[in-house]
């Protein structure tokens, strides 16, 4: 789908649908835009009467259409209601999906749209494009839709251009992630992970760094191997550098993620229902890949690495089994208690190898708990850190980009629930604050590093489709990772 932007007057764009936002009547104040009064005007006031006659209220995602408006070039006329809150991301993607098999083209007025609208409308009718039916065979929703522009009355052009492109790559790297997350653990195991980040970082001129099995034992990296010994399928460490051309600054990012192609939960096995979504359990390695992918098209100043530790959790004779002690590469030993807390042991690894690599700021990803959708549901990401001015730098970039995160807490009372009597540590503290501790175990290896934590366990994956966008992958956190690389 190309995307555009176009400085003109709503009436005088070809297009087959020509989309105009209007909200909620607020007593007196006028539902309509500027652009919707001036069309108002030239259809002897279709506008006024569909809300006048109760067809058309303004509620977020209700749309009329008028056929043929007069004097305006385009074949149909959409009102479009906001509701209450302007969020032109989702209008932009429901109107895609809505319209993808009526129209081949589709545009959408956005009175005073600034660099941020604009970029927030095409990625959101990029977003909007997606769909996860690609192994179908039959019954796949066809997108006739070839053509979305973002239609300003006045503004800088060529910012608005440039603000569009933004968010064009936004939206491409959060669908890139969204593909990986929704392949099934057999078409996606950890070697095609590795060529689908080879061949993105080949394409994007990012180095690419593969650590595979013996190089990790070689390393000491007990604690990710021994999650991999359950599987016939080998593990490896991917490792992607973006460096800038004119740094800005000295430090060094890290963008760890889990990438846990698909987990049975090992010999602790998971319940049988619902274990065909496990392989979403890689969606904190694949927001880390897609947020690569658009790093190394906008360039930040700062040097980027991702870190992408990448095996199955498997049930075999030689699976890893309750009790076991292993080795982390820093040297300290922990307790296996629950092999199907699997995600952090690969983490942890790959944290210290990313210390000793020069790191200076962590940020990690992983679905790594049940318990944080007790806390937070599907709605917000959990975000710990040890460092108040790095997790309000990544508050920020998630507010701008339009991902709710909430801060959960990280007392150093949770420590205590991960004693272990014949280890360093337990990889698990029981059923309490199951989040916090998680995060309170990663915490043991990042010691004093700025970094911050996601879960995205709950967050990743869609269990029903909504207006704006389609059930599966989220590829929540790309957005929000490379705002932090651009802002730094």
């Amino acid at each position: 789908m190309v995307t555009k932007v176009q400085v003109a007057s709503a009436e005088s764009v070809e297009t087959g649908v020509l989309i105009v936002i209007s909200s909620e009547k607020n007593g007196d104040v006028s539902p309509l835009s500027p652009s919707g009064a001036a069309l108002d005007s030239t259809s002897a006031g279709w506008f006024s009467e569909v809300y006048a006659t109760g067809e058309f209220s303004g509620k977020p995602y209700e749309f009329a259409v008028l056929h043929r408006a007069p004097l305006v070039k385009a074949k149909r006329v959409a009102l479009l209601g906001a509701g209450k809150t302007l969020d032109v991301r989702k209008l932009a993607a429901f109107a895609v999906r809505h319209f993808r098999c009526q129209a081949e083209s589709i545009a959408l007025v956005v009175d005073g749209a600034s660099a941020e609208t604009a970029s927030a409308a095409v990625e959101g009718a990029i977003l909007g494009s997606w769909e996860q039916d690609h192994h179908k065979s039959t019954g796949k929703r066809e997108n006739k839709i070839a053509e979305f522009t973002l239609v300003v009355p006045g503004g800088d052009l060529a910012a608005l251009t440039a603000a569009a492109d933004r968010g064009r790559i936004l939206g491409e790297s959060q669908n890139f992630a969204r593909d990986l997350v929704n392949e099934p653990g057999n078409l996606l195991p950890p070697r095609k992970l590795v060529e689908a980040a080879q061949t993105m970082a080949k394409t994007y001129g990012l180095e690419c760094d593969v650590l595979d099995q013996d190089r990790m034992t070689q390393l000491g990296m007990g604690s990710l191997l021994g999650v991999a010994i359950g599987s016939a399928e080998p593990p490896f460490l991917v490792v992607l550098k973006y460096k800038p051309a004119a740094p800005k600054s000295t430090d060094h990012l890290a963008l760890v993620g889990k990438g846990v192609t698909f987990d049975t939960g090992g010999v602790s096995i998971k319940p049988a229902d619902g274990m065909e979504k496990m392989k979403c359990d890689m969606g904190g390695a694949a927001a880390m890949l897609g947020a690569m992918r658009s790093i190394a098209q906008l360039k930040p100043g700062v040097a980027v690495t991702a870190y992408i530790p990448t095996v199955e959790n498997m049930v075999g004779s030689r699976a890893q089994r309750p009790g076991d002690i292993v080795t982390s590469m820093a040297g300290k030993t922990i307790e296996v208690l629950n092999t199907d807390a699997e995600g952090r042991l690969i983490l942890i690894d790959a944290i210290t190898y990313a210390k000793q690599q020069g790191a200076t700021h962590l940020i990690d990803a992983a679905t790594l708990t049940g318990a944080i959708g007790v806390a937070l549901g599907a709605v917000h990401t959990g975000l710990f850190s040890n460092n108040d001015p790095f997790c309000e730098k990544i508050m920020k970039a998630a507010s701008d980009e339009g991902e709710k995160m909430w801060r959960m807490p990280l007392d150093d009372e949770y420590r205590e629930l991960l004693k272990s009597a014949y280890a360093d540590i337990g990889n698990i503290g029981g059923r309490a604050a199951g989040a916090c501790t998680a995060a309170m175990f990663l915490k043991e290896w990042v010691e004093d590093t700025p970094w911050a934590h996601l879960d995205i366990a709950l967050t990743a994956y869609l269990d029903e489709q909504k207006p704006f966008t389609a059930k599966g992958a989220t590829g929540v956190g790309v957005r929000t990772f490379t705002r932090v690389a651009m802002d730094w």
